[in-house]
């Protein structure tokens, strides 16, 4: 196994996979992982939602602690942490606290400016490549306007059936 860091000397990549709904984004990442892994990368993930979310069950001790008032609970043993704080926070943030992993794939943050792999699954997700700090274009299929134009000439074009070489897209940015 090859470990990119030495002492922790190196920040992770941060990598953004960024897309409209239901373009495959979960489904991407979730196939990234493993190959990441088998090169003997850590890898963490963030994931951005427009919705409210509950992570923490009715009854618990720290569904209890919340209700009571606590701003922030954490629940930790051997092998995991949860940390529930009741405030939004940023990804800059975010990505500081998972500073250990090798690394740090975003699902979302569409304005925020780390290394992004867009996912194109028609003509109308084009507008995506207007985004700052695009790196590759994810195609579900190939869109011939798309190739002849002039914002691809600076991104990797690379195919969603494609996932062993989206990692090594990924791992030429580490």
């Amino acid at each position: 196994m090859r470990h990119s860091r030495i002492s922790g000397k190196q920040s992770p990549t941060v990598v953004q996979i960024v897309g409209n709904k239901n373009s495959g984004k979960t489904t991407l990442i979730c196939a990234l992982i493993p190959l990441l892994r088998e090169q003997g990368y850590t890898v963490a993930v963030i994931k951005h939602t427009h919705h409210s979310f509950e992570v923490d069950h009715s009854g618990t001790d720290t569904w209890k602690q919340r209700e009571a008032g606590a701003a922030a609970v954490a629940i930790t043993d051997g092998n995991r942490t949860a940390r529930i704080e009741e405030q939004g926070t940023g990804l800059p943030e975010l990505v500081n606290s998972f500073g250990n992993y090798d690394y740090i794939l975003v699902e979302g943050f569409k304005q925020e400016y780390y290394p992004k792999l867009v996912i194109i699954r028609s003509k109308e997700d084009e507008q995506l490549l207007g985004l700052s700090a695009v790196t590759g274009a994810v195609l579900w299929e190939p869109i011939n306007d798309l190739v002849h134009s002039q914002s691809c000439d600076r991104i990797h074009l690379l195919n969603i059936n494609d996932v062993r070489g989206i990692a090594n897209h990924l791992l030429q940015l580490h």
